[in-house]
């Protein structure tokens, strides 16, 4: 049996080969500079490459905590799915107004000629200094998303939606036609391109998304999202909006009843849930979020129908104590600083399937 042979390495020479990798790696480095440029590869930690990354707030304080970093990430794409009326629009709208309330400029690509302006404006949103455009073809609105990305100068672009995205040989054909996988053909090339110009201006994508169903599935969800499998994979953040309930004041419907679920987060933790009020003509309800939000993270005392804010009492009923905050800022102000101290608490809470809003009506039968 032939005996292995040992090498024994001492210290010197350990040193010397550490040296001679590193002279190899700076000639490698240098090498790729010179032939792509400077900054085309850099070691992460390097002050040139930031890498906190910056969040635009959604307009909601809660999925702003669920999201883990305070909203949704810049140089991003994110997917925002859902059934008809859920709210799709309504929380990128919000998501615009933030990000104009900072000095952004924003861009709406309105692929399926439905954006009203007057429920923008109620929502917070600068029309006037709103960039709109309503494309003909999917080719067409995706390669303005792509010309105003290059710009460099846009800080968010919403395309509602990938569904009405479509394409050109579609349109020009007859109707009957079939067109298999021609718009996700579109989508993923667009994604390709798209992608590394995203992350360069640091530019946030909104893409919303309809639903679909996928026949003869017997086990799991039948649901998909339309334009193929690409979005998914290039999208950072995922979320699904969803109606559960209504909002009543007495016969009338004034709101709804809004979950939202972190689907996918490469940013944080994902599968977070949060649940909100979208008010009909006002847009998510940032009080009924603060009275929510303070009874989970214990700042806010219920017993019965009574809500009370430490010594004081805010209201008789959920609606009452969303009209107290609305009337008393300081104390709202106050109520919004200690939850998002309490940040950590609702995150952990957000990880469980919250029960059902108790309407005012269950509220005062159990108090009787």
């Amino acid at each position: 049996m032939a005996e292995a042979n040992l090498r024994v390495v001492d210290g010197e020479n350990m040193d010397r080969s550490e040296a001679d990798k590193n002279k190899a790696l700076e000639a490698a480095l240098s090498q790729i500079e010179r032939a792509h440029g400077k900054g085309s590869i850099m070691k992460l930690g390097d002050g040139s490459n930031p890498v906190d990354i910056e969040a635009i707030s959604t307009g909601s304080i809660g999925l702003d905590i669920a999201l883990g970093i305070g909203g949704v990430p810049r140089g991003r794409i994110v997917e925002i799915y859902g059934p008809e009326s859920s709210g799709k629009t309504t929380l990128a709208l919000h998501i615009v107004a933030e990000a104009q309330k900072k000095g952004g400029n924003c861009a709406f690509i309105d692929a399926e000629h439905a954006l009203d302006p007057v429920y923008a404006r109620k929502l917070n949103v600068d029309v006037e200094e709103l960039l709109i455009s309503q494309p003909d073809a999917g080719e067409q609105a995706l390669e303005i998303a792509d010309t105003l990305v290059r710009s460099g100068a846009i800080d968010v672009i919403v395309i509602d939606s990938v569904a009405a995205l479509v394409p050109r040989a579609e349109l020009e054909g007859e109707m009957g036609d079939t067109h298999v996988g021609l718009q996700a053909r579109l989508m993923s090339q667009a994604l390709r391109k798209l992608t590394g110009s995203i992350n360069r201006s640091q530019c946030l994508i909104i893409f919303i998304n309809q639903i679909r169903m996928k026949i003869g599935v017997m086990f799991g969800s039948p649901e998909t999202t339309t334009g193929g499998n690409a979005l998914k994979f290039y999208s950072s953040v995922r979320l699904d909006i969803r109606r559960i309930g209504a909002i009543k004041d007495r016969d009338e419907i004034v709101g709804n009843q809004t979950r939202v679920k972190v689907v996918k987060n490469k940013m944080a933790p994902p599968f977070k849930t949060i649940e909100f009020d979208i008010m009909y003509g006002e847009g998510i309800s940032k009080m009924g979020e603060l009275v929510d939000l303070g009874v989970k993270a214990g700042l806010v005392e219920k017993s019965g129908s009574w809500f009370s804010y430490g010594d004081q009492r805010i209201g008789q009923g959920r609606e009452n104590a969303k009209t107290f905050l609305l009337e008393n800022r300081d104390i709202s102000d106050q109520l919004q600083q200690k939850i998002l101290e309490h940040a950590g608490v609702l995150n952990e809470a957000a990880m469980t399937d919250p029960p059902g809003i108790i309407s005012d009506e269950d509220e005062e039968g159990a108090d009787s």
